[in-house]
């Protein structure tokens, strides 16, 4: 009786006889989801959206309200001149008459007229103004600015004449994010060639992966502007996109590809080598990709709207890959046959011949399963060792001072501060109210004025009032002491928020008031952060505990894969705490360490390591069970099926390695943070888990790796027969 197939398998049998409609139809796809993506627009989380919690709303109010003005300033300064030498005047007066003449430029004043700032020393001078309309037309606007700003510059060369404001900055610095994702994109995608030519000897089977996996990223990119419109995505969104897309879709097509080679060298007809893959390796691949897609939706709970943007991002390009590699792919293999072997590298082939068919990670794992015990300890020891330097992390909110100090912008900032000091810390106190102008919530604020400026440690500065044009929204300005979100000025918020707010608004009925700031905002993602946590945790944990329990209908296997997999995350975290908190490697790196690590890395990290470390348990695990259900014993179905798929995993693991290591070369720190802790992670579990500690944890588990207690008998039977095949055929 001819054993029922399943769904990989079924899809791969309709795309090998519809290959004109799978191929054509997924590039259709492809260009119609770019296409689409380009009409629609993706709309990105604006400063206030992306910021959770009180200082969040807080946020939102004054950005709708248009309380916090689109402000920039040009700097005038020189080494030896004074303002008051000729020259400088001159430069002065003719900078303030090129701004003047703009339409995008209002509130100009300018030390020419009386107005503006001059140093303490004299050999700086400041012209203020402000860019009318919202951020996106300031964006707008702040190029013709800039032009002006530039001319002035080129006419008085004997001066510095710069230009500084978050919209100019926020532009200058988007050329660098930009920049570097470019450096990212297009160094990638050659050394994932590069590694995939190693990996199969032949430079057509090892373009086949990767074109795969490069228009799965495509085809995500534009389609991310759909469910933007309802879920605004952080700009930084496709950089994740590029790095989870790339990985998995190598990995699966790598592992589809390297099967059906395997197959076709065992004697089986391309039909039958095909049907093989798919049944096997393709339903890996099905059940892998659920998994990750599962660990993924982890990040929906956070209830941070950066997350939730990347989860959106990371389900979709993962889900896009699975598609691709069970429908496109097998219509591409069936087309090309054994052609996919072309373009072979002749030193590979000799090389590979030489070796006899010989396999180190089987040497490896025949080692690991003679002393299952003792590599336990060691393998298991050495995680241990590196994880402790995790209990130590301490979470930091990234500010101006982590930015790289060589580009342009940052030093302009650090030249401004250094003439026109300014203040240290402060926080905002936004109020929302039916009028804020008079009545009871004018009398609240004008008390939480007389309050905050009698708080010792609290106000450290002049109190501000500014409200908007509506009357219904006023921002309090409360200079505090302290610095960013230090010590000192996380005490002065609690004071505010916990006492001065509260009294001072208590009594009026209708009003809402929130305060912000930088150490609120990082007082706000960090208690988000300490209470979604734990349910994150429990929601991935418990999602692919189920999933793996169905599909191997064992509950050792789950519980095995999980310990694992916190395993290598742990040892991931201890190196970012060695590297970026403890400061090992700075000058290599091209960093100075903060004290921290970025406070939104261990959640994202948790959720992109457990989903990519679980996809090599899947398609590693899915071996060895095809290994018990043909009646080998427990150990021989491990060494078999480790040994069979651990080259592979290496190989998929060193384009993931070589990927992230690009990220630690770019110029933020953030993404040099998110680069080493993935690279890292990734592999520590390709080599130390799944070749030393995966044997040896079965082998001393043996018969036990399978059991099922009685009282779970009632679990569905996921299908994992492979179709029968004709001997006379294979």
């Amino acid at each position: 009786m001819q054993a029922r197939t399943n769904i990989a398998a079924r899809a791969a049998r309709w795309s090998t006889a519809h290959r004109r409609i799978a191929v054509f139809g997924w590039l259709a796809f492809v260009v119609l989801s770019v296409v689409v993506g380009g009409a629609v627009g993706q709309r990105n989380l604006t400063d206030a959206e992306a910021v959770p919690g009180e200082s969040g709303r807080a946020d939102v109010a004054i950005e709708r309200s248009h309380l916090d003005p689109n402000a920039e300033e040009v700097m005038i300064q020189s080494r030896g001149m004074s303002v008051d030498e000729p020259a400088f005047e001159a430069a002065v007066a003719d900078t303030t008459e090129r701004l003047a003449g703009l339409p995008a430029v209002t509130k100009l004043s300018s030390p020419a007229s009386g107005g503006g700032r001059v140093s303490a020393d004299r050999r700086s001078a400041l012209i203020e103004f402000e860019i009318p309309g919202d951020k996106q037309a300031a964006e707008a606007k702040v190029d013709s600015i800039l032009a002006a700003v530039a001319a002035a510059q080129r006419a008085h060369p004997d001066l510095r004449i710069e230009q500084f404001g978050m919209t100019s900055a926020n532009e200058a610095l988007e050329g660098v994010f930009e920049e570097d994702l470019h450096k990212a994109e297009t160094t990638s995608l050659p050394i994932t060639l590069i590694i995939l030519v190693l990996a199969f000897g032949a430079l057509v089977a090892a373009l086949v992966p990767l074109l795969i996996a490069f228009s799965a990223v495509l085809a995500t990119v534009g389609l991310l502007a759909i469910p933007s419109q309802l879920v605004p995505m952080d700009p930084n969104v496709s950089s994740v996109v590029v790095l989870v897309g790339l990985a998995v879709g190598v990995d699966y097509s790598l592992f589809y590809l390297r099967r059906e080679r395997e197959e076709r060298r065992a004697g089986r007809t391309a039909e039958a080598a095909l049907n093989a893959a798919a049944a096997t390796s393709g339903r890996a691949v099905l059940v892998s990709g659920a998994t990750v897609i599962a660990s993924m939706a982890g990040m929906l709970l956070s209830g941070d709207p950066t997350f939730t943007s990347f989860a959106v991002g990371t389900m979709t390009v993962v889900a896009v890959a699975m598609f691709a590699s069970l429908t496109v792919l097998p219509a591409v293999l069936s087309k090309l046959g054994d052609r996919v072997e072309k373009g072979r590298i002749p030193l590979l082939r000799r090389w590979r011949e030489r070796r006899g068919g010989r396999s180190v990670w089987g040497a490896v794992v025949d080692a690991v399963m003679r002393r299952p015990l003792v590599s336990l300890i060691a393998s298991a020891g050495l995680l241990v060792a590196l994880a402790v330097p995790a209990f130590g992390l301490h979470l930091v909110v990234s500010s101006s001072d982590d930015l790289p100090r060589e580009i342009p912008v940052v030093q302009t900032f650090d030249r401004v501060n250094a003439a026109f000091p300014g203040e240290e810390a402060g926080a905002t106190v936004v109020v929302e109210a039916a009028d804020v102008s008079g009545g009871p919530a004018a009398a609240a604020i004008a008390d939480l004025r007389q309050r905050a400026e009698r708080s010792p440690g609290v106000v450290d500065g002049p109190v501000e009032v500014e409200r908007s044009a509506d009357g219904t929204v006023a921002a309090i300005e409360l200079p505090t002491v302290g610095h960013g979100s230090d010590a000192a000025a996380t005490a002065a918020l609690e004071t505010i928020r916990g006492r001065l707010v509260p009294v001072a608004f208590a009594a009026v009925p209708g009003l809402e008031a929130n305060v912000t700031g930088e150490a609120a905002q990082s007082k706000d993602f960090g208690t988000l952060v300490e209470q979604r946590l734990p349910l994150v945790f429990a929601f991935v944990l418990g999602v692919a505990f189920l999933l793996l329990l169905v599909t191997f209908r064992s509950i050792v296997v789950p519980l095995k894969a999980i310990a694992l997999n916190l395993l290598s995350v742990g040892a991931a975290y201890g190196v970012l705490v060695l590297v970026f908190q403890n400061g090992l490697g700075e000058s290599l790196l091209g960093f100075h360490s903060n004290g921290g690590v970025s406070s939104w890395l261990p959640l994202f990290l948790f959720v992109i390591l457990f989903g990519l470390s679980m996809d090599y348990h899947v398609l590693i695990l899915s071996r060895v069970r095809e290994g018990v259900d043909r009646g080998l014993s427990s150990d021989e179905a491990v060494r078999r099926g480790i040994a069979a798929t651990a080259g592979t995993v290496t190989s998929a693991a060193l384009v993931m390695v070589a990927v992230f290591s690009i990220f630690a070369t770019l110029s933020i720190v953030d993404m040099k943070e998110m680069g080493i802790g993935l690279a890292v992670a990734v592999l520590i579990d390709a080599t130390v888990v799944r070749a030393v500690l995966l044997p040896a944890a079965m082998k001393l588990l043996g018969e036990r790796n399978w059991y099922l207690p009685s009282a779970l008998g009632w679990l569905p039977r996921v299908e994992r027969s492979e179709p029968e095949v004709d001997p006379a055929r294979a």
